[in-house]
């Protein structure tokens, strides 16, 4: 004899109107989530495209401008800050190398940690997690009289090196990621007569390259909004990043109140970061899925 409970919630529906139902719900509140968090985005967006009187004139509205002032992208933030240009350069410059060796030498310290065996292994992996519970304000202050004594000071060096030797949070991520790999997979290539750097290029780094894109994104995020470390360890105008000069050019025109070329330049300088995204969603998703899975 076979007893069926019916949630007397659905009673009388169909199965596959139930599954209906579920997914109608959760694409709503998914919906609603990505509108929430576009709002901003729209709404500086059509801020910029106005003049400062009608900035401050209209009431706050996510609708398109009369007479949209392009003129603020294509032509008026530059020569407002001709620096702009070269902000960003420096901004791409100091983000994509250290990202790009820093991801590197960090699938290499994460291969080791994962697949390696050698003594003092996992007390070195904890004082290397240890690290990331020091707060930045604590050795701010260290590091700055560190690389004024070496002569960093004024340089892209206290922004570069220090990443290109890895990154903490990617190593660990990247660590139990490859945790995942079958270590036999390993053990058969040391067999036929495999080196370590071979194994970790052709066998390791293939199947982490979501993983890798993922925190490389993540850290690219991280590197191209940074505003305290630019601004502590660089004084010279042609040196500095994007970040640095928007920041300037808030303290110049903020007091007259020209917020629309504000926005104009903040919308500029988060287009990179929208643009790596775009191109590397599909492996930040596979990530998260195959992250969720092992």
């Amino acid at each position: 004899m076979t007893t069926t409970f019916t949630s007397t919630k659905y009673k009388g529906i169909k199965n596959s109107e139930i599954k209906y139902m579920d997914a109608f719900r959760t694409y709503f509140f998914l919906v609603i989530g990505a509108f929430l968090m576009i709002i901003p985005l729209i709404w500086m967006l059509f801020s910029a495209l106005k003049t400062p009187a009608q900035f401050l004139t209209t009431q706050l509205s996510l609708a398109m401008p009369e007479n949209p002032q392009w003129k603020n992208f294509t032509q008026r933030v530059w020569e407002m800050n001709p620096k702009l240009q070269l902000g960003i350069l420096n901004s791409i410059i100091i983000s994509f190398s250290t990202i790009i060796v820093g991801s590197f030498v960090s699938s290499l310290a994460a291969f080791a940690y994962s697949k390696l065996h050698f003594p003092g292994k996992n007390k070195l992996f904890l004082a290397e997690l240890a690290t990331m519970m020091i707060p930045f304000a604590v050795i701010m202050i260290p590091q700055f009289i560190m690389y004024a004594r070496i002569g960093w000071l004024n340089t892209w060096y206290p922004l570069m090196i220090p990443g290109m030797l890895g990154n903490v949070s990617m190593i660990f991520f990247l660590r139990q990621y490859m945790s995942g790999i079958p270590t036999s997979i390993v053990e058969s290539a040391r067999i036929d007569g495999a080196g370590f750097f071979r194994i970790y290029w052709q066998i390791i780094l293939p199947n982490a390259k979501p993983a890798i894109a993922a925190q490389a994104i993540l850290w690219f995020m991280g590197a191209w909004n940074d505003y305290f470390a630019p601004s502590i360890y660089l004084n010279e105008p042609k040196k500095l990043t994007v970040q640095v000069m928007i920041s300037q050019l808030n303290a110049m025109y903020a007091i007259q109140t020209d917020y629309p070329l504000l926005l104009t330049a903040s919308l500029i300088a988060l287009l990179p970061v929208l643009i790596i995204f775009m191109i590397f969603q599909k492996q930040i998703i596979a990530s998260v899925a195959m992250t969720g899975l092992k």
